[in-house]
Order: C-alpha cells, then sequence, then structure tokens
C-alpha cells in the first residue's frame, strides 16, 4: 500500500455536500496532520485538477473528478445493460464472454461469464489490456480514425505478448482493414498462447466506440468451424447492447438478425 495515495484519497473525502469548502487548517485538523503536509497533498492534487484553491484561500474538489464519475456511470451503464444478453450469449456458445469498457489506451474488463476451460484461473474482471493484441481491442482500434490509434501507439507501444502478437504498426493496420470489413475481429493466441477469440464492438448513441464484447476459449474451433455460428451470436449480442446504449444503425441494411439457432429472450 502507497500511504501517499492513501492520505491523498483520504484527503478527498474529508469534502461532503454539506462541506464543499474546507480552509487548510481544517483539513489538517481533519487530517490529523500537520500544515505542510496537507498543503503539500494540496497542491500535487491541484496540479492535476482534482482539487481547487479559491480566492478565499479556502479549497474545493476540481473538475477532473467528474469525467471519472460520468466514467463510472457509463461504465455501470454498459454492464448492466449489456448482462442479461451476455449471459443468453454464453448459454449457447459454451465458452468465455468478456465486456470491455474504452479506458483511455487500454480495455478494461467490467464483466465475465467464464468457463472451467479457461487457462486463468482468476477472473478478467478488473483487468486492463493492451488493444492491439485482444480481440476486443483490435474491434475498438478497427473503428477509431487511423491517428487516434498512431497516438496510442506512440504512448503504450506495441509489446509483444506471444509469438502471434502484431508488433508492427502498418501489419496493425491491415488488420484493422479486414476487421472493419467484416465486422468482427479474430484473436489468434496473440495474448495468450492456447487461447482464441472472436471480438465485436459496442457504440455509444453517437456510434462511437465505448468497448467491446467477445468470446473465448481453448477451442481453435473457435475460429475454425464453430466460427460463423458464433460470429452471428456474438454480432447480434453487441448489436443489441449497443442499442441499449441508444445506438441505431443509419442504415436498416446493417442491422445482424437473431440467428436461427438461438432462442435469444427479452431481457
Amino acid at each position: 500500500m502507497i500511504q501517499s495515495v492513501l492520505k491523498a484519497i483520504d484527503l478527498m473525502n474529508v469534502f461532503s455536500p454539506t462541506e464543499p469548502y474546507l480552509s487548510l487548517s481544517e483539513i489538517a485538523a481533519r487530517m490529523d496532520m500537520p500544515k505542510s503536509t496537507a498543503h503539500n497533498l494540496l497542491a500535487t492534487l491541484a496540479s492535476r485538477g482534482f482539487i481547487e484553491q479559491l480566492d478565499n484561500d479556502s479549497y474545493a474538489l476540481g473538475t477532473a473528478i467528474i469525467p471519472l464519475t460520468q466514467a463510472a456511470r457509463v461504465n455501470a451503464e454498459l454492464r448492466d445493460r449489456a448482462a442479461p444478453l451476455l449471459r443468453e450469449f454464453a448459454d449457447v456458445g459454451k465458452e468465455s464472454v468478456y465486456l470491455t469498457y474504452l479506458d483511455g489506451d487500454f480495455a478494461l474488463y467490467i464483466y465475465a461469464i467464464e468457463t472451467s476451460h479457461r487457462l486463468m484461473a482468476r477472473t478478467a474482471v478488473g483487468d486492463r489490456v493492451h488493444l492491439h493484441c485482444t480481440g476486443v481491442g483490435k474491434a475498438i482500434l478497427a473503428e477509431l480514425p487511423r491517428q487516434s490509434v498512431n497516438d496510442i501507439i506512440s504512448r503504450v507501444g506495441l509489446p509483444s505478448f506471444t509469438e502471434n502478437t502484431i508488433v508492427d504498426a502498418e501489419v496493425l493496420f491491415e488488420e484493422l482493414e479486414r476487421i472493419q470489413k467484416r465486422g468482427y475481429s479474430i484473436d489468434n493466441q496473440e495474448h495468450e498462447t492456447g487461447t482464441y477469440c472472436i471480438g465485436v464492438v459496442i457504440r455509444d448513441a453517437h456510434g462511437k466506440p465505448i468497448g467491446g464484447c467477445s468470446v473465448s476459449g481453448r477451442d481453435p474451433e473457435i475460429i475454425g468451424s464453430r466460427e460463423e455460428d458464433l460470429v452471428s451470436d456474438i454480432l447480434y449480442t453487441a448489436q443489441e447492447i449497443s442499442r441499449r446504449m441508444g445506438y441505431i444503425p443509419a442504415r436498416p441494411a446493417q442491422i445482424v438478425p437473431r440467428s436461427n439457432h438461438v432462442n435469444h429472450r427479452d431481457a
């Protein structure tokens, strides 16, 4: 545990709706720390916009917190609206099913239904993974402008996780073009050896990619003989999640129908 981080979190929690403004003395007293220490914490948080110093020398929570609260609400909303649909899909696919949220330059796993065949014993929920080597990540990247993808690469690179990981930018862009044309991505052991995955993007009301869902497992036929059926179902699932987030395709022809072999229930 990093004590300085804990103190910074505790400091922000001393503010409340009934006491949105506090002086340095009040903050130091409630934190039971010297004024100099409290001042240094306040100055550090203020440098990133999490604390604001007012004209009367009192302090308040800063505006940098607002995007975080909005992201948290979208995260919860996406998970709650997607969960029933993902459970339906998992019942049919008999493989692990995942939901991710686009978290900066990474994909954050926020919901999972995992089979006993998964390589890792612990749940993936809470993990942040690179976009270039995962099914959900590549599905998201394929819907971003090329410059945005370049910016992500410049910040986090293209690290290798297996011998199949794409580590060349031009090769990645060629892959993203293929994904865009067919409407889904394939992870052929690019993040974990022995794991195969199909990923599809999820959009918000404005058509912007906000995350992705995927089906994943150890059976190589996921991207082989089973691909057609699984793609049909995951595309429908992602479409319905996007619809519940407010997205309506510009062209009705883009709407994916329910597959014939799945009895989808209204959630």
